[in-house]
């Protein structure tokens, strides 16, 4: 009885992988290749936050390389197009009580935020851009590694060019 049931299921599957076999080839069924769209240069911010860096100078400079790592996955080296580079800031009651301003944070003073845009050449599908294997979305977590500088952020900010 138990070599029976078994012998179905094994009969049951090789059907059911032959029937995708079928689908796909008749081109019923969209495979990875099919849904890349176009390929497109993009740039994206990565923003890193409370950066403690004892330099008043900035670890990444425009027009350097930077390596990337995704989800703990080595990606590549891509060209740093911008950086702002600003300590971190906090905000106090304006004298004339109509607001406020920021100031540096006395409590933080080695700390920057930096915002280090990137560009790169990517996949474009229908769900967004994806590079190294990986979509590139606001608020993915990305690893930016130089010779002297390991930071961790998330992106930002995205756009891709036609």
């Amino acid at each position: 009885m138990n070599k029976k049931l078994f012998d179905i299921i094994i009969v049951l599957g090789l059907i059911l992988v032959i029937g995708v076999g079928i689908i796909t080839a008749k081109g019923m069924r969209s495979t990875a290749s099919k849904q890349i769209e176009s390929k497109s240069k993009i740039e994206f911010e990565v923003f890193l936050r409370s950066v403690t860096v004892s330099n008043p100078e900035c670890p990444i400079k425009i027009g350097d390389k930077t390596f990337i790592s995704i989800r703990n996955v080595p990606y590549s080296d891509l060209d740093v197009v911008d950086v702002k580079y600003l300590p971190k800031q906090t905000t106090v009651p304006a004298k004339n009580a109509k607001g406020y301003i920021a100031v540096p944070d006395a409590g933080f003073v080695d700390t920057y935020d930096i915002v280090v845009k990137v560009k790169d050449e990517a996949l474009i599908t229908k769900d967004g851009a994806v590079v190294g294997g990986n979509k590139i979305k606001m608020g993915l977590p990305i690893t930016l590694e130089g010779k002297t500088y390991k930071f961790t952020g998330s992106v930002s900010d995205l756009k891709i060019f036609d």
